[in-house]
């Protein structure tokens, strides 16, 4: 069977990433595994090193990048919405706070899909609004799970510290109080996918005169669980 497209260069390309597959690899174990010539397999791998589809760990080896992860989110980004929706809105009610769903995008985290509490004093977040990445409940569960990289660039600026996404690590879960806006509290919990890479953070948020300054204490549990329940959906290979 042919495997060429006919455009040399992007099937070299897959030719590499196909290798990655199996693992971390050096580049002469790269030069083996393609069967590409030592100079074209490294301009090769620095390339797609630049776009973010490589990266290297620790010891130089190459491995499968960040940017791929981020493409088979979007690829499942309407079901994940799909998913999510339902279960948002038994999260509301079971909360009386508005729920929300926020994926990371570069330096900012985009409401995905939201159920607002009808009535009565809450906090709005708009889906399609764009939050910064440095406050907030949900801003901490995106954060807490990234590589050690960009979870150090991330804490510039921001308004909780290491010591919090160590914390939000531990227990599964993040609260906020008054840090993206006086007077509102969350709690957040991660979404995972078919790889269990964080992918989505569930929030519910609200006044802190009903949320208190402990609305952890009051909220988690049902966040965690309305975050697994997505998780275990997604998790699921489609029918």
């Amino acid at each position: 069977m042919d495997n060429s497209s006919g455009v040399g260069v992007l099937d070299k390309a897959v030719l590499v990433l196909n290798a990655l597959e199996a693992g971390p690899a050096s580049l002469a174990q790269l030069v083996q595994s393609t069967g590409l010539a030592r100079p074209t397999a490294h301009r090769l791998a620095v390339a797609l090193e630049y776009h973010r589809l490589v990266h290297r760990d620790t010891q130089g080896r190459f491995i499968l990048g960040p940017r791929l992860a981020e493409l088979a989110v979007a690829a499942g980004e309407d079901r994940l919405l799909a998913v999510a929706q339902p279960i948002l809105a038994q999260l509301r009610d079971h909360t009386g706070e508005s729920a929300s769903l926020f994926r990371r995008q570069g330096d900012v985290r985009i409401c995905v899909a939201a159920a607002e509490r009808s009535s009565g004093l809450r906090d709005t977040i708009p889906v399609g609004a764009a939050l910064p990445m440095t406050a907030g409940s949900a801003a901490q569960i995106l954060l807490a799970w990234e590589e050690p990289d960009r979870l150090h660039r991330g804490l510039r600026g921001a308004k909780f510290e290491a010591a919090t996404l160590a914390a939000v690590r531990r227990r599964g879960w993040a609260q906020s109080v008054g840090e993206r806006e006086q007077g509102v509290g969350s709690v957040s919990a991660p979404v995972r996918g078919a790889a269990g890479r964080v992918i989505a953070a569930v929030s519910v948020s609200g006044p802190l005169e009903r949320l208190t300054r402990s609305p952890g204490r009051l909220h988690a549990g049902p966040v965690v669980a309305a975050a697994e329940k997505i998780s275990a959906s997604m998790r699921r290979t489609p029918s």
